[in-house]
Parts: C-alpha cells; structure tokens; sequence
C-alpha cells in the first residue's frame, strides 16, 4: 500500500490530489457534505492512482483480423 501511495508520481496525479485538497476544505468551510464527499473521493483517486476503469483499464486491445482484403472496382457514374 505505502508503495502505491508514494511511486509514479505525475503532475496530472499531484493536480488531483491538490484539486481534492481543495474541494475538501471548501466543503469544511461551507460545511456542505457534498462537497466533503466529492473532495475525499478526488483526493482518493489521486493518492491511489485509480480512475474510473482502475490502473490501467481503459486499454483496449486491437481487433485481430485473419480475413483477407478483397480488391474493390469501382464504377464512373457520369
């Protein structure tokens, strides 16, 4: 877990953990809860580098096709 926590650290990953920072003590000033929930869930996702498909889910391999390529004629419409 420690070492989740402090490798591979990025900027776009430390604007996130600043971003959530920020909307949790929005949420403390403005005591909204919303705002706490949404502040404590940005600042989780950045501390364990998870999104929304996880570490790395969002990958997707290429479709492999054995078929062969058939020539195409085309027709000149005048």
């Amino acid at each position: 877990m420690k070492q989740k926590i402090f490798s591979n650290w990025n900027l776009m990953r430390a604007l996130r953990l600043v971003i959530g920072l920020a909307i949790t003590i929005q949420g403390f000033i403005a005591n909204d809860k919303l705002f706490i929930i949404a502040g404590l869930l940005f600042t989780g996702i950045a501390l364990f580098n998870i999104g929304c498909c996880g570490a790395g889910g969002c990958n997707t391999p290429p479709i492999k096709n054995d078929k062969p390529i058939k020539d195409i004629s085309y027709e000149e419409v005048v």
